[in-house]
C-alpha cells in the first residue's frame, strides 16, 4: 500500500448539506426548516437547554455538591521512588525538581507523596507532604521541610 492510495472509509466522509439553493436542489425555498414555527425563524429558535416553557432538566434536579475551584490549591506531585534516584546528601527544592525535570511545571507548589521506598537520606523542603512521605523521609534519616 503507497501513500497516495489511502483512502477514508465508505460513509466516513458525507458533503456539507448545501441549502437554499433554488427547488431543482431539493432544499431550496425553506431550507430544510419546514413551513413556520419556532425552528423555521431565522436565529434558530431557542437557547441550549430550552424545554418550550416547561421547567428545563436542569431546574428539575437537585444541585449537590462543592468544588472549591476558587481557592483550591493544584499541587505538581512527586512520589519518593522518584527522589530515590538522587545522591545522598542533597538538599531537594522545587526549584532543582523543575531543573532535574522530575517534574514539568511548579503550578500552586510541590506535595511529596509517600508511593515507593526512599533509601537515600536527603533534606526535602516543599509546599506539602503526605503522613506517609514525612515518615519514610525521616526513617531514612532526611528531613521534610515545609516551605
Amino acid at each position: 500500500m503507497q501513500l497516495h492510495e489511502l483512502r477514508p472509509n465508505d460513509g466516513a466522509r458525507r458533503e456539507r448539506k448545501r441549502v437554499g439553493r433554488g427547488t431543482s436542489s431539493g432544499m431550496g425555498k425553506t431550507s430544510t426548516r419546514g413551513h413556520k414555527g419556532q425552528w423555521a425563524r431565522s436565529g434558530g429558535g431557542v437557547r441550549p437547554g430550552f424545554e418550550g416553557g416547561q421547567t428545563p432538566l436542569f431546574r428539575r434536579l437537585p444541585k449537590r455538591g462543592f468544588t472549591n475551584a476558587r481557592f483550591a490549591k493544584n499541587y505538581a506531585t512527586v512520589n519518593l521512588e522518584r527522589l530515590n534516584e538522587l545522591p545522598e546528601g542533597t538538599v531537594v527544592t522545587p526549584e532543582f525538581l523543575l531543573e532535574q525535570r522530575i517534574v514539568r511545571s511548579l503550578q500552586d507548589g510541590i506535595k511529596v507523596l509517600g508511593r515507593g521506598d526512599l533509601n537515600v537520606k536527603l533534606t526535602v523542603r516543599a509546599q506539602a507532604f503526605s503522613e506517609s512521605a514525612k515518615q519514610k523521609i525521616e526513617a531514612a534519616g532526611g528531613t521534610a521541610e515545609v516551605i
